[in-house]
């Protein structure tokens, strides 16, 4: 299968996918022990120190792999979110502001960790990032579109496509951008990208998912997919007269051509 069929097979039955993920037994152990004791803590102090709380909250916000880096996150939620020079705010890293917006100690002390929104947003975070690895142990390109469909409609500025490595990787795929292009200065790549995206448009449900269409075949055609019918089928739905925002992809058209319909768009 394609990419972009994998990818829609999930995202038109994304509860069903999560319920699965959910059950699986190393999932189902590791969200019953963070349901069981998260209630528990009442201080920073405590949610660092049990390291089995705090991986799960990790890699639930999408930083797994900065769980070694506990001196900078106890500084993170000890900063808060309220203050403008706090440092979950001058940290170009969405998933960091995330984090410290969910535990925020700096705001509700020991009350921070009883609430039941608090458990059920981390809880479908985790679920959420377990699927997305789960399928990029398969294809790393569904994983990419997964994690975009999730991230890409909280975008303002093309600050935000560079600030994170995820997004702009299926920005540069999608579009046809050399990864060298990221050696550039930062200003220099956010003028070229605010000439080719719009991040309002990812606010779209159908512009979004035309963008992800785009990624994926261009995905598969980078990765050794048939460059004969890739090529064509790149050519004939993508709008390759470079008018900026307009991503150019009749999805209804592509999901045909591929005979299949998943009734998502």
């Amino acid at each position: 299968m394609t990419t972009l069929a994998t990818y829609l097979q999930i995202a038109n039955n994304q509860s069903k996918w999560q319920a699965m993920t959910a059950k699986s037994p190393d999932v189902a152990t590791q969200t019953q022990y963070f349901e069981d004791n998260i209630g528990k803590v009442t201080s920073i102090d405590e949610f660092m120190k049990n390291s089995r709380l705090f991986n799960y909250a990790m890699t639930a916000f999408g930083l797994g792999s900065m769980t070694y880096a506990k001196g900078l996150m106890q500084k993170v939620l000890e900063g808060g979110v309220s203050s403008n020079s706090a440092l979950a705010n001058t940290i170009s890293s969405a998933n960091i502001k995330a984090f410290a917006q969910a535990f925020d100690f700096a705001a509700n002390g020991e009350t921070t960790t009883t609430s039941s929104t608090l458990v059920d947003n981390v809880v479908s975070r985790y679920t959420e990032q377990a699927l997305e690895t789960s399928q990029g142990q398969q294809n790393p390109g569904v994983q990419l579109a997964l994690y975009f469909q999730q991230h890409a409609p909280d975008l303002t500025s093309a600050y935000g496509i560079l600030a994170d490595s995820n997004i702009l990787t299926v920005v540069q795929t999608a579009l046809g951008i050399s990864s060298s292009t990221s050696s550039q200065s930062i200003d220099t790549q956010y003028r070229l990208l605010s000439s080719k995206v719009n991040v309002d448009d990812f606010k779209d449900p159908k512009k979004l998912q035309q963008f992800i269409a785009r990624f994926a075949a261009q995905y598969d055609y980078n990765n050794g997919g048939d460059a004969n019918s890739q090529s064509s089928l790149l050519s004939t739905l993508f709008d390759t007269s470079g008018s900026g925002s307009s991503f150019g992809l009749d999805s209804s058209l592509l999901l045909n051509m591929q005979g299949m319909k998943f009734g998502y768009f």
